[in-house]
């Protein structure tokens, strides 16, 4: 996309602007931006996704023992505190020290706490039923600290079904070999 100014160069800040429930947009290049005095205007705008996290960490945080963060890693010494104003995280053992603060926050924003990536098309079906047997294994889990062992009993019996079903497909991809 060019310039709408210049018509020359191609076009990196992009504006919109919502005015009495109608939508406009600029797209212009930097040169142009910075003569119209636009630019200064983008870069008032900017925001860090670390600034985002640590806004969501404040208002998620409902104990007095959270909004303290007196917790501090014992691998990097940084205290949960400084992760609620930076939205950083010193190290990979931050997320074991700060688990109980960061749960939450993982789960509104992911939708889970734990990170699963993209599956390949091949194979889907395997890795498919690995990603259903392990939310039955946090279902699980949570089933059994609230309590709800009927429930826990019902989620445990899926999980061996599953796993009987993929032991069963991988003795027969074994054979067919």
């Amino acid at each position: 996309m060019l310039c709408q100014i210049c018509g020359k160069n191609p076009a990196t800040v992009h504006f919109t602007e919502i005015h009495d429930n109608q939508m406009s947009e600029i797209h212009v290049c930097e040169r142009c931006a910075e003569e119209k005095g636009m630019q200064a205007s983008a870069q008032q705008h900017k925001f860090e996704i670390a600034d985002l996290l640590a806004g969501m960490v404040d208002s998620m945080t409902v104990t007095d023992e959270e909004r303290v963060g007196h917790v501090a890693c014992t691998r990097c010494g940084m205290q949960y505190s400084s992760f609620k104003e930076t939205g950083r995280l010193g190290c990979s053992e931050c997320y074991t020290a700060f688990q109980f603060q960061l749960r939450p926050l993982l789960r509104r924003i992911h939708g889970d706490t734990r990170h699963r990536g993209k599956t390949p098309a091949r194979g889907g079906a395997g890795a498919a039923r690995s990603r259903q047997i392990q939310r039955l294994h946090d279902d699980l889990q949570r089933a059994v600290e609230r309590e709800d062992f009927e429930t826990a009993a019902s989620v445990r019996d899926e999980i061996r079904r599953l796993e009987t079903e993929a032991q069963a497909e991988r003795a027969d991809a074994g054979k067919s070999s």
